[in-house]
């Protein structure tokens, strides 16, 4: 059954044909009928086949150009009371017409055929009046014979009403998907950006220090096999401090692992901060680190990005600020915000090298440090110091913590 009415409306014409075919045939059979009940003319039988073969086609191309088929049952209409051919079953066209206009057709073809079924059975009623019918009787007959044609044009403008409230849903439901497809891949953006600042934090500085240690390690090795080996054992702790690092931003991108695949250390916060002086220390840089302020808990998004600028403003200071630089930094919990002073003593570099990452690395240097306080929405300033070396001061917002 199902096979059947998805042919029926894969071929709309054709069903339209077989119904215009059998009211041709009911109209044949009032043909034979009049002419046997009223013997007309030859001219008149040749008119009323005619007109009744119009309607029968009209009716078969309705879906093809309904504007027009409604005109041509107008003009047969017109034909009708002209040669007087009176109202007869291929007149079901008409209703048929009215319909497809009200649901398909343009709008003026809708109120057209309004219009003109509401009339017709006055037309017909004043035209053909009927013998054995008082008066009041035949405007009963017109109100009930105009009923149909009401109830075809309502009939016909729900359906267009119906689909185009069901066009709309699509369409909303279309541009819902459209829109949730452009959040997702705006989400995945911002995170693949995210991890991007993290992988950046965690591979500029740790391999920066592993560098300057294994530097360090070469010159000093036959001179100083102390020293050498105390290098060697940084770049080993460093190392493993970068795996476990990295370990923790592969179980963030393990959708659905959790830490069955191995334990991951927590965001560093500004507690690390220490620990973090005592590696850069330990690389060679000379850092003053002090703490201002009464220490609270904050926002993990707060703590991990005070630690990131921390870390890439002293390895941006190593590359770039010379042997003999020194730093300092200056942590201050103010009223409702956390104020960073990094500062180092160096010959410095021009900005363009920190915003790019310097000319030995490809790290994002200064955007992505402003990524992160804008994120939590803070503020920075960075650049040049006047008597020489570099400045990063930033601002971060307290919140309390989770």
């Amino acid at each position: 059954m199902q096979r059947l009415y998805d042919f029926l409306r894969r071929h709309p014409t054709g069903v339209d044909g077989f119904w215009a075919v059998m009211l041709a045939a009911v109209s044949l059979l009032w043909i034979v009928q009049d002419n046997e009940r009223n013997h007309p003319g030859p001219m008149a039988v040749a008119a009323s086949g005619v007109l009744c073969g119009t309607l029968c086609l009209a009716s078969a191309f309705r879906r093809q150009a309904p504007e027009k088929m409604l005109l041509v049952c107008a003009g047969v209409g017109v034909l009708q009371l002209i040669t007087d051919v009176e109202v007869n079953p291929a007149d079901f066209a008409m209703l048929v017409l009215i319909y497809t206009c009200a649901a398909d057709g343009a709008r003026w073809s809708s109120w057209l055929g309004l219009g003109g079924g509401l009339i017709a059975p006055s037309i017909a009623a004043v035209r053909w009046p009927p013998e054995t019918e008082t008066e009041w009787q035949s405007i009963v007959s017109v109100f009930f014979m105009t009923i149909p044609f009401a109830l075809a044009w309502v009939l016909g403008d729900s359906i267009r009403t119906r689909r185009a409230y069901y066009a709309q849903l699509e369409e909303r439901a279309a541009r819902l998907e459209r829109e949730r497809e452009a959040q997702a891949k705006v989400a995945v953006a911002g995170e693949r950006a995210r991890i991007a600042r993290e992988l950046h934090d965690v591979v500029a500085h740790n391999v920066s220090v592993m560098v300057v240690q294994a530097d360090g390690a070469a010159y000093v090795l036959d001179a100083a096999p102390d020293q050498a080996k105390q290098a060697l054992e940084t770049i080993s702790g460093t190392g493993r401090q970068a795996l476990a690092e990295m370990r923790r931003l592969l179980g963030v991108l393990r959708t659905g692992e959790g830490a069955e695949g191995g334990e991951y250390v927590p965001q560093p916060g500004v507690e690390q901060l220490a620990e973090l002086i005592e590696q850069v220390r330990g690389a060679g840089l000379p850092v003053d680190f002090k703490v201002e302020g009464d220490p609270r808990p904050l926002d993990s998004g707060v703590e991990l990005t005070a630690y990131r600028i921390v870390q890439e403003a002293l390895t941006n200071t190593r590359k770039h600020g010379g042997q003999h630089a020194g730093a300092t930094v200056r942590l201050v919990y103010a009223g409702s915000e956390l104020d960073l002073l990094i500062e180092d003593d160096g010959r410095g570099a021009g900005r363009e090298l920190y915003e790019t990452g310097g000319a030995d690395g490809l790290g994002h240097g200064l955007i992505g440090m402003r990524e992160r306080v804008g994120m939590v929405g803070g503020s920075l300033d960075a650049g040049p110091r006047s008597g020489g070396g570099f400045r990063v001061s930033a601002v971060l917002p307290l919140k309390p913590g989770r």
